[in-house]
Protein backbone atom coordinates (compact mmCIF):
# COMPACT_ATOMS: atom_id res chain seq x y z
CA UNK A 1 0.00 0.00 0.00
CA UNK A 2 2.76 2.15 0.90
CA UNK A 3 4.59 1.70 -2.89
CA UNK A 4 1.06 2.47 -4.18
CA UNK A 5 0.76 5.72 -2.21
CA UNK A 6 4.34 6.80 -3.10
CA UNK A 7 3.96 5.80 -6.69
CA UNK A 8 0.90 8.43 -6.94
CA UNK A 9 2.77 11.32 -5.35
CA UNK A 10 5.29 10.72 -7.27
CA UNK A 11 3.27 10.48 -10.53
CA UNK A 12 1.47 14.01 -9.17
CA UNK A 13 5.12 15.29 -8.88
CA UNK A 14 5.73 14.55 -12.82
CA UNK A 15 2.38 16.28 -13.78
CA UNK A 16 3.19 19.40 -11.64
CA UNK A 17 6.71 19.33 -13.42
CA UNK A 18 5.34 18.81 -17.03
CA UNK A 19 2.79 22.01 -16.62
CA UNK A 20 5.19 24.29 -14.73
CA UNK A 21 8.35 23.32 -17.29
CA UNK A 22 5.63 24.12 -20.03
CA UNK A 23 4.24 27.36 -18.55
CA UNK A 24 7.79 28.18 -18.13
CA UNK A 25 9.18 27.85 -21.27
CA UNK A 26 6.67 29.51 -23.19
CA UNK A 27 6.28 32.75 -21.41
CA UNK A 28 2.93 33.65 -23.91
CA UNK A 29 1.36 31.33 -23.11
CA UNK A 30 -2.17 31.63 -22.12
CA UNK A 31 -2.81 28.09 -21.24
CA UNK A 32 -4.84 27.79 -17.39
CA UNK A 33 -2.44 25.64 -15.42
CA UNK A 34 -4.49 26.18 -12.46
CA UNK A 35 -4.30 24.25 -9.24
CA UNK A 36 -7.97 23.05 -10.87
CA UNK A 37 -6.62 22.25 -13.81
CA UNK A 38 -3.47 20.06 -12.77
CA UNK A 39 -5.76 18.49 -10.21
CA UNK A 40 -8.52 17.11 -12.75
CA UNK A 41 -5.59 16.22 -15.63
CA UNK A 42 -3.94 14.23 -12.45
CA UNK A 43 -7.57 12.69 -11.53
CA UNK A 44 -7.88 11.78 -15.12
CA UNK A 45 -5.19 10.33 -15.26
CA UNK A 46 -5.44 7.70 -12.12
CA UNK A 47 -8.57 7.10 -13.35
CA UNK A 48 -7.45 6.18 -17.04
CA UNK A 49 -4.69 3.87 -15.32
CA UNK A 50 -7.08 2.10 -13.07
CA UNK A 51 -9.50 1.65 -16.20
CA UNK A 52 -12.38 3.25 -14.63
CA UNK A 53 -13.26 4.77 -17.99
CA UNK A 54 -16.38 7.13 -17.10
CA UNK A 55 -14.45 9.04 -14.45
CA UNK A 56 -11.75 9.44 -16.71
CA UNK A 57 -13.75 11.40 -19.29
CA UNK A 58 -15.77 13.69 -16.51
CA UNK A 59 -12.10 14.51 -15.33
CA UNK A 60 -10.83 15.32 -19.21
CA UNK A 61 -13.63 16.35 -19.84
CA UNK A 62 -13.86 19.22 -17.62
CA UNK A 63 -10.19 20.72 -18.77
CA UNK A 64 -10.84 20.35 -22.45
CA UNK A 65 -11.54 24.04 -23.21
CA UNK A 66 -8.18 25.00 -20.98
CA UNK A 67 -5.95 24.64 -24.10
CA UNK A 68 -3.86 22.17 -22.43
CA UNK A 69 -0.82 21.69 -25.55
CA UNK A 70 0.69 18.52 -23.99
CA UNK A 71 -0.25 15.36 -25.99
CA UNK A 72 -0.52 13.19 -23.00
CA UNK A 73 -3.54 14.84 -22.23
CA UNK A 74 -4.42 14.91 -25.89
CA UNK A 75 -4.02 10.97 -26.19
CA UNK A 76 -5.54 9.87 -23.30
CA UNK A 77 -8.68 12.34 -23.97
CA UNK A 78 -8.79 10.49 -27.27
CA UNK A 79 -8.86 7.09 -25.92
CA UNK A 80 -11.40 7.65 -23.24
CA UNK A 81 -13.73 9.03 -26.19
CA UNK A 82 -12.85 5.90 -28.64
CA UNK A 83 -13.67 3.52 -24.84
CA UNK A 84 -16.89 5.36 -24.74
CA UNK A 85 -17.65 5.00 -28.22
CA UNK A 86 -17.91 8.65 -28.34
CA UNK A 87 -16.67 8.64 -31.77
CA UNK A 88 -18.45 12.08 -32.86
CA UNK A 89 -16.41 13.93 -30.15
CA UNK A 90 -12.86 12.02 -30.71
CA UNK A 91 -13.15 12.95 -34.37
CA UNK A 92 -13.91 16.91 -33.50
CA UNK A 93 -11.32 16.65 -31.28
CA UNK A 94 -8.50 15.19 -33.77
CA UNK A 95 -9.95 17.51 -35.93
CA UNK A 96 -9.32 20.71 -33.72
CA UNK A 97 -6.35 19.54 -32.90
CA UNK A 98 -5.45 18.63 -36.74
CA UNK A 99 -6.39 22.53 -37.64
CA UNK A 100 -3.86 23.74 -35.13
CA UNK A 101 -1.22 21.41 -36.71
CA UNK A 102 -0.84 19.27 -33.35
CA UNK A 103 -1.58 15.62 -35.27
CA UNK A 104 0.24 12.79 -34.25
CA UNK A 105 -0.70 9.12 -34.39
CA UNK A 106 -3.81 8.63 -33.41
CA UNK A 107 -5.40 12.10 -34.43
CA UNK A 108 -4.27 10.72 -38.05
CA UNK A 109 -5.89 7.30 -37.34
CA UNK A 110 -9.33 8.45 -36.51
CA UNK A 111 -9.23 11.24 -39.32
CA UNK A 112 -8.57 8.64 -41.80
CA UNK A 113 -11.15 6.82 -40.58
CA UNK A 114 -13.81 9.41 -40.37
CA UNK A 115 -12.94 10.10 -44.03
CA UNK A 116 -13.08 6.68 -45.17
CA UNK A 117 -16.33 5.98 -43.12
CA UNK A 118 -17.41 8.69 -45.40
CA UNK A 119 -16.10 7.42 -47.85
CA UNK A 120 -14.15 10.13 -48.71
CA UNK A 121 -11.19 8.21 -50.03
CA UNK A 122 -8.84 11.01 -51.56
CA UNK A 123 -8.87 13.14 -47.98
CA UNK A 124 -8.48 9.29 -46.33
CA UNK A 125 -5.33 8.78 -48.17
CA UNK A 126 -3.69 12.01 -47.08
CA UNK A 127 -4.46 11.22 -43.61
CA UNK A 128 -3.51 7.35 -43.36
CA UNK A 129 -0.12 8.92 -45.38
CA UNK A 130 0.44 10.75 -43.02
CA UNK A 131 -0.05 8.11 -40.26
CA UNK A 132 2.64 5.89 -42.33
CA UNK A 133 5.36 8.78 -41.34
CA UNK A 134 4.23 9.08 -37.45
CA UNK A 135 4.46 5.43 -37.98
CA UNK A 136 8.00 5.62 -38.05
CA UNK A 137 8.69 6.19 -35.11
CA UNK A 138 6.38 3.90 -33.31
CA UNK A 139 8.22 0.37 -33.43
CA UNK A 140 5.31 -1.42 -33.11
CA UNK A 141 3.88 -0.14 -35.88
CA UNK A 142 6.20 0.83 -38.01
CA UNK A 143 5.36 0.37 -41.70
CA UNK A 144 2.13 -1.96 -40.96
CA UNK A 145 -0.86 0.10 -40.08
CA UNK A 146 -0.74 2.84 -42.39
CA UNK A 147 0.29 0.46 -45.64
CA UNK A 148 -2.68 -1.74 -44.36
CA UNK A 149 -5.00 1.06 -44.68
CA UNK A 150 -3.47 2.75 -47.61
CA UNK A 151 -4.30 -0.33 -49.53
CA UNK A 152 -7.79 -0.74 -48.44
CA UNK A 153 -8.09 2.93 -49.61
CA UNK A 154 -7.24 1.79 -53.10
CA UNK A 155 -9.04 -1.09 -53.08
CA UNK A 156 -12.23 0.57 -52.36
CA UNK A 157 -11.13 2.91 -55.51
CA UNK A 158 -10.98 -0.01 -57.10
CA UNK A 159 -7.08 0.60 -57.73
CA UNK A 160 -5.98 -3.23 -57.68
CA UNK A 161 -2.48 -2.33 -58.60
CA UNK A 162 -1.77 0.59 -55.83
CA UNK A 163 -3.73 -1.74 -53.34
CA UNK A 164 -1.34 -4.58 -53.45
CA UNK A 165 1.52 -1.42 -53.98
CA UNK A 166 1.00 -1.15 -50.55
CA UNK A 167 0.29 -3.87 -49.15
CA UNK A 168 3.97 -5.34 -50.42
CA UNK A 169 5.36 -2.44 -48.42
CA UNK A 170 4.49 -3.78 -45.13
CA UNK A 171 7.59 -5.07 -43.57
CA UNK A 172 8.49 -8.97 -43.13
CA UNK A 173 7.99 -8.85 -39.65
CA UNK A 174 4.23 -8.86 -39.71
CA UNK A 175 4.08 -11.99 -41.87
CA UNK A 176 1.41 -13.81 -40.38
CA UNK A 177 -0.97 -10.63 -40.66
CA UNK A 178 0.63 -9.77 -44.12
CA UNK A 179 -0.65 -13.06 -45.00
CA UNK A 180 -4.55 -12.41 -43.73
CA UNK A 181 -4.56 -9.23 -45.26
CA UNK A 182 -3.36 -10.94 -48.64
CA UNK A 183 -5.93 -13.28 -48.07
CA UNK A 184 -8.96 -10.62 -47.67
CA UNK A 185 -7.63 -8.96 -50.61
CA UNK A 186 -7.88 -11.70 -52.86
CA UNK A 187 -11.05 -11.89 -51.70
CA UNK A 188 -12.57 -8.15 -52.04
CA UNK A 189 -10.76 -8.52 -55.91
CA UNK A 190 -12.27 -12.36 -56.49
CA UNK A 191 -9.38 -13.56 -57.79
CA UNK A 192 -7.94 -17.31 -58.26
CA UNK A 193 -5.79 -17.26 -55.69
CA UNK A 194 -8.65 -16.75 -52.89
CA UNK A 195 -9.64 -19.67 -51.74
CA UNK A 196 -6.09 -21.38 -51.88
CA UNK A 197 -4.80 -18.12 -49.57
CA UNK A 198 -7.67 -19.36 -47.40
CA UNK A 199 -6.70 -22.82 -47.45
CA UNK A 200 -2.87 -21.53 -46.74
CA UNK A 201 -3.63 -19.78 -43.55
CA UNK A 202 -6.22 -22.70 -42.14
CA UNK A 203 -3.81 -25.74 -42.95
CA UNK A 204 -0.52 -23.87 -40.99
CA UNK A 205 0.69 -26.12 -39.13
CA UNK A 206 2.84 -23.68 -36.75
CA UNK A 207 0.22 -21.53 -36.06
CA UNK A 208 -3.81 -21.86 -35.56
CA UNK A 209 -6.34 -20.22 -37.64
CA UNK A 210 -8.91 -21.98 -36.98
CA UNK A 211 -11.41 -18.34 -36.67
CA UNK A 212 -10.38 -18.47 -40.42
CA UNK A 213 -12.36 -21.57 -41.30
CA UNK A 214 -15.17 -19.39 -41.26
CA UNK A 215 -14.25 -16.66 -43.28
CA UNK A 216 -13.34 -19.00 -46.01
CA UNK A 217 -16.99 -20.66 -45.80
CA UNK A 218 -18.47 -17.49 -45.72
CA UNK A 219 -16.49 -16.39 -48.85
CA UNK A 220 -18.21 -19.64 -50.41
CA UNK A 221 -21.47 -18.90 -49.23
CA UNK A 222 -21.31 -15.72 -50.93
CA UNK A 223 -20.81 -17.45 -54.23
CA UNK A 224 -23.26 -20.02 -53.72
CA UNK A 225 -20.68 -22.78 -52.98
CA UNK A 226 -23.21 -24.08 -50.20
CA UNK A 227 -22.21 -27.74 -49.92
CA UNK A 228 -18.24 -27.05 -49.80
CA UNK A 229 -19.30 -24.42 -47.29
CA UNK A 230 -21.28 -27.02 -45.31
CA UNK A 231 -18.27 -29.46 -45.41
CA UNK A 232 -15.72 -26.71 -44.31
CA UNK A 233 -17.55 -26.08 -41.42
CA UNK A 234 -18.62 -29.64 -40.02
CA UNK A 235 -14.84 -30.52 -40.07
CA UNK A 236 -13.57 -27.28 -38.52
CA UNK A 237 -16.19 -27.51 -35.57
CA UNK A 238 -14.90 -31.21 -35.07
CA UNK A 239 -11.16 -30.54 -34.91
CA UNK A 240 -11.65 -27.53 -32.88
CA UNK A 241 -14.06 -28.45 -30.41
CA UNK A 242 -14.13 -25.22 -28.24
CA UNK A 243 -14.11 -22.48 -31.15
CA UNK A 244 -17.41 -21.15 -30.12
CA UNK A 245 -17.98 -19.11 -33.86
CA UNK A 246 -17.51 -22.61 -35.58
CA UNK A 247 -19.90 -24.24 -33.78
CA UNK A 248 -22.54 -21.60 -34.41
CA UNK A 249 -22.10 -21.46 -37.52
CA UNK A 250 -22.39 -25.87 -37.65
CA UNK A 251 -25.64 -24.90 -35.58
CA UNK A 252 -26.59 -22.03 -38.59
CA UNK A 253 -26.65 -24.50 -41.00
CA UNK A 254 -27.59 -27.65 -39.46
CA UNK A 255 -31.05 -25.26 -39.01
CA UNK A 256 -30.84 -23.78 -42.19
CA UNK A 257 -30.02 -20.05 -41.41
CA UNK A 258 -27.12 -19.85 -43.87
CA UNK A 259 -28.07 -15.90 -43.89
CA UNK A 260 -27.20 -15.86 -40.36
CA UNK A 261 -23.54 -16.64 -41.43
CA UNK A 262 -23.20 -14.38 -44.65
CA UNK A 263 -25.06 -11.20 -43.22
CA UNK A 264 -21.86 -11.37 -40.40
CA UNK A 265 -19.22 -10.71 -42.30
CA UNK A 266 -18.73 -9.89 -46.67
CA UNK A 267 -15.27 -9.71 -47.98
CA UNK A 268 -16.79 -7.26 -50.69
CA UNK A 269 -17.05 -4.65 -48.27
CA UNK A 270 -13.84 -3.14 -47.58
CA UNK A 271 -15.23 -2.01 -44.19
CA UNK A 272 -15.66 -5.48 -43.18
CA UNK A 273 -11.90 -6.56 -43.83
CA UNK A 274 -10.87 -3.35 -41.73
CA UNK A 275 -12.84 -4.53 -38.94
CA UNK A 276 -10.97 -8.04 -38.64
CA UNK A 277 -7.42 -6.33 -39.20
CA UNK A 278 -8.28 -4.25 -35.79
CA UNK A 279 -10.07 -7.27 -33.97
CA UNK A 280 -6.47 -9.29 -34.62
CA UNK A 281 -4.71 -5.99 -33.02
CA UNK A 282 -7.23 -5.82 -30.24
CA UNK A 283 -6.47 -9.43 -29.88
CA UNK A 284 -3.02 -9.23 -29.68
CA UNK A 285 -2.91 -6.25 -26.85
CA UNK A 286 -5.44 -8.16 -24.88
CA UNK A 287 -2.96 -11.20 -24.75
CA UNK A 288 -0.16 -9.37 -23.29
CA UNK A 289 -2.78 -7.91 -20.99
CA UNK A 290 -2.96 -4.41 -21.75
CA UNK A 291 -6.76 -4.50 -22.20
CA UNK A 292 -7.34 -0.70 -22.47
CA UNK A 293 -5.65 -0.61 -25.79
CA UNK A 294 -7.15 -4.11 -26.79
CA UNK A 295 -10.50 -2.23 -26.46
CA UNK A 296 -9.66 0.86 -27.71
CA UNK A 297 -9.13 -1.33 -31.29
CA UNK A 298 -12.01 -3.75 -31.27
CA UNK A 299 -14.26 -0.07 -30.72
CA UNK A 300 -12.50 0.41 -33.75
CA UNK A 301 -13.21 -2.91 -35.14
CA UNK A 302 -17.43 -2.87 -34.04
CA UNK A 303 -17.51 0.90 -35.90
CA UNK A 304 -15.94 -0.45 -38.90
CA UNK A 305 -18.88 -3.74 -38.90
CA UNK A 306 -20.81 -3.62 -35.96
CA UNK A 307 -22.83 -6.79 -37.22
CA UNK A 308 -20.36 -9.09 -36.08
CA UNK A 309 -21.22 -9.83 -33.12
CA UNK A 310 -19.35 -12.63 -32.05
CA UNK A 311 -16.48 -10.06 -31.45
CA UNK A 312 -18.25 -8.74 -28.00
CA UNK A 313 -16.53 -12.17 -26.05
CA UNK A 314 -13.21 -10.65 -26.35
CA UNK A 315 -14.84 -7.02 -24.65
CA UNK A 316 -16.63 -9.34 -22.21
CA UNK A 317 -13.31 -11.28 -21.35
CA UNK A 318 -11.50 -7.26 -21.27
CA UNK A 319 -14.13 -5.83 -19.01
CA UNK A 320 -13.88 -9.24 -16.72
CA UNK A 321 -9.92 -9.06 -16.43
CA UNK A 322 -10.39 -5.68 -15.83
CA UNK A 323 -12.64 -6.02 -13.20
CA UNK A 324 -15.41 -4.65 -14.38
CA UNK A 325 -17.97 -7.04 -13.66
CA UNK A 326 -21.29 -4.99 -14.70
CA UNK A 327 -19.58 -4.39 -17.96
CA UNK A 328 -18.43 -7.68 -18.19
CA UNK A 329 -22.17 -8.82 -17.82
CA UNK A 330 -23.29 -6.10 -19.79
CA UNK A 331 -21.26 -7.48 -22.87
CA UNK A 332 -22.03 -11.09 -22.39
CA UNK A 333 -26.11 -10.55 -22.43
CA UNK A 334 -25.12 -8.75 -26.12
CA UNK A 335 -24.31 -11.84 -27.38
CA UNK A 336 -26.69 -14.18 -26.55
CA UNK A 337 -29.42 -12.89 -28.98
CA UNK A 338 -26.58 -14.55 -31.74
CA UNK A 339 -27.85 -17.59 -31.64
CA UNK A 340 -28.13 -20.92 -28.93
CA UNK A 341 -24.23 -21.46 -28.86
CA UNK A 342 -22.81 -18.43 -27.85
CA UNK A 343 -26.21 -17.74 -25.41
CA UNK A 344 -24.79 -20.98 -23.76
CA UNK A 345 -21.50 -20.34 -23.88
CA UNK A 346 -22.40 -16.24 -22.43
CA UNK A 347 -25.16 -17.75 -19.96
CA UNK A 348 -21.60 -19.72 -18.15
CA UNK A 349 -19.63 -17.16 -18.27
CA UNK A 350 -22.47 -15.07 -16.64
CA UNK A 351 -22.98 -17.88 -14.10
CA UNK A 352 -18.90 -16.90 -13.26
CA UNK A 353 -19.41 -13.32 -12.57
CA UNK A 354 -22.49 -14.16 -10.35
CA UNK A 355 -20.34 -16.59 -8.28
CA UNK A 356 -17.61 -13.74 -7.93
CA UNK A 357 -20.47 -10.97 -7.48
CA UNK A 358 -22.68 -12.98 -5.41
CA UNK A 359 -22.23 -16.46 -3.94
CA UNK A 360 -22.20 -19.94 -4.98
CA UNK A 361 -25.48 -20.72 -4.90
CA UNK A 362 -26.38 -17.76 -6.81
CA UNK A 363 -24.47 -19.11 -10.05
CA UNK A 364 -25.16 -23.14 -10.20
CA UNK A 365 -29.30 -21.71 -9.56
CA UNK A 366 -28.57 -19.35 -12.61
CA UNK A 367 -26.99 -21.57 -14.97
CA UNK A 368 -29.42 -24.23 -14.02
CA UNK A 369 -32.06 -22.13 -14.93
CA UNK A 370 -30.65 -21.50 -18.36
CA UNK A 371 -29.46 -24.88 -19.05
CA UNK A 372 -33.25 -26.15 -18.60
CA UNK A 373 -34.78 -23.24 -21.65
CA UNK A 374 -32.05 -25.31 -24.22
CA UNK A 375 -34.97 -27.48 -26.19
CA UNK A 376 -32.52 -30.15 -27.27
CA UNK A 377 -29.34 -30.16 -25.25
CA UNK A 378 -26.34 -32.09 -27.09
CA UNK A 379 -23.41 -33.64 -25.28
CA UNK A 380 -20.84 -30.61 -25.09
CA UNK A 381 -24.26 -28.89 -22.89
CA UNK A 382 -24.06 -31.98 -20.91
CA UNK A 383 -20.42 -31.96 -20.66
CA UNK A 384 -20.03 -28.08 -20.27
CA UNK A 385 -22.73 -27.98 -17.42
CA UNK A 386 -20.70 -31.00 -15.83
CA UNK A 387 -17.41 -29.25 -15.39
CA UNK A 388 -19.11 -26.31 -14.27
CA UNK A 389 -20.53 -28.60 -10.94
CA UNK A 390 -17.11 -30.02 -10.64
CA UNK A 391 -15.32 -26.82 -11.19
CA UNK A 392 -17.07 -25.75 -8.06
CA UNK A 393 -16.94 -29.64 -6.53
CA UNK A 394 -20.12 -30.54 -7.06
CA UNK A 395 -18.88 -34.03 -8.00
CA UNK A 396 -22.10 -35.90 -7.16
CA UNK A 397 -24.02 -33.58 -9.95
CA UNK A 398 -21.36 -33.42 -11.94
CA UNK A 399 -20.97 -37.22 -12.19
CA UNK A 400 -24.71 -37.31 -13.65
CA UNK A 401 -24.30 -34.94 -16.47
CA UNK A 402 -20.73 -36.29 -17.65
CA UNK A 403 -22.86 -39.78 -17.69
CA UNK A 404 -25.67 -38.23 -20.23
CA UNK A 405 -22.80 -36.48 -22.25
CA UNK A 406 -21.04 -39.90 -22.98
CA UNK A 407 -24.67 -41.22 -23.82
CA UNK A 408 -25.66 -38.51 -26.16
CA UNK A 409 -22.31 -38.59 -27.79
CA UNK A 410 -21.50 -39.48 -31.46
CA UNK A 411 -19.03 -42.83 -31.12
CA UNK A 412 -14.91 -42.46 -31.47
CA UNK A 413 -15.28 -38.69 -31.01
CA UNK A 414 -12.43 -36.99 -29.64
CA UNK A 415 -13.74 -35.66 -26.55
CA UNK A 416 -14.53 -39.23 -24.82
CA UNK A 417 -11.25 -40.10 -23.52
CA UNK A 418 -11.53 -36.36 -21.69
CA UNK A 419 -15.18 -36.96 -20.38
CA UNK A 420 -14.15 -40.42 -18.91
CA UNK A 421 -11.04 -38.77 -17.14
CA UNK A 422 -13.24 -36.00 -15.87
CA UNK A 423 -15.84 -37.90 -15.05
CA UNK A 424 -13.45 -40.66 -13.06
CA UNK A 425 -11.63 -37.74 -11.22
CA UNK A 426 -15.02 -36.54 -9.54
CA UNK A 427 -15.78 -40.25 -8.70
CA UNK A 428 -12.53 -40.39 -7.16
CA UNK A 429 -13.56 -37.24 -5.15
CA UNK A 430 -16.37 -39.05 -3.59
CA UNK A 431 -14.44 -42.41 -2.84
CA UNK A 432 -15.96 -44.30 -5.45
CA UNK A 433 -12.33 -45.68 -6.70
CA UNK A 434 -13.53 -48.82 -8.63
CA UNK A 435 -15.65 -46.50 -10.64
CA UNK A 436 -13.17 -44.30 -11.48
CA UNK A 437 -9.95 -46.83 -11.90
CA UNK A 438 -12.69 -47.86 -14.70
CA UNK A 439 -13.25 -44.27 -16.51
CA UNK A 440 -9.61 -43.60 -15.81
CA UNK A 441 -8.30 -47.05 -17.56
CA UNK A 442 -11.01 -47.01 -20.36
CA UNK A 443 -9.35 -43.17 -21.14
CA UNK A 444 -6.22 -44.42 -21.17
CA UNK A 445 -7.22 -47.16 -23.58
CA UNK A 446 -8.67 -44.78 -26.01
CA UNK A 447 -5.41 -42.36 -25.75
CA UNK A 448 -2.67 -44.18 -24.46
CA UNK A 449 0.05 -41.77 -23.19
CA UNK A 450 -1.96 -38.77 -21.19
CA UNK A 451 1.02 -37.74 -18.51
CA UNK A 452 -2.52 -36.55 -15.89
CA UNK A 453 -4.25 -39.66 -16.35
CA UNK A 454 -1.03 -41.94 -15.89
CA UNK A 455 0.02 -39.42 -12.89
CA UNK A 456 -3.70 -39.78 -11.39
CA UNK A 457 -3.50 -43.48 -11.33
CA UNK A 458 -0.10 -43.59 -10.54
CA UNK A 459 -0.85 -41.43 -7.41
CA UNK A 460 -4.41 -43.32 -6.44
CA UNK A 461 -2.57 -46.53 -6.61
Amino acid sequence: MKEFIKKIYLAFFFVIILFINTKVLSKESKNDYSSDTISSYFSGTVSFNNYNTENAYRYLEKIKEKKITHNNYNIKYIHTLVLLKKFDQAFAFSKKLQEKNNSFFETNLLLGIHSFIKEDYIQAEKYFISLNKVSQRNLLYKGFLGNILLSWVNAAKNNKEESFNYYGRINHQYYNLKRIQNTFLQCYFDTSKTELSFQKLINDKEYIFSRYNFFLANYLLHKDKNQKAKEIIFHSSETYSSNVLLKQMKNFISDGEVNKITKLFNCKNPKDSIAEIFYVMANIYSTNKNYQLSNFYLNLSLLFNNKFLPNKILQAENFYYQKKLELARKAYESIKSIGQIYSWYASIHLAIILENAVDEKASISYLVKEFKKIKKPNFENYYELANFFKDNKSYKKSIKYYSLALKNIEKEHTLIPEILERRGTSLEKLGRWDEAEKDLLESLKILPDQPYVLNYLAYSW
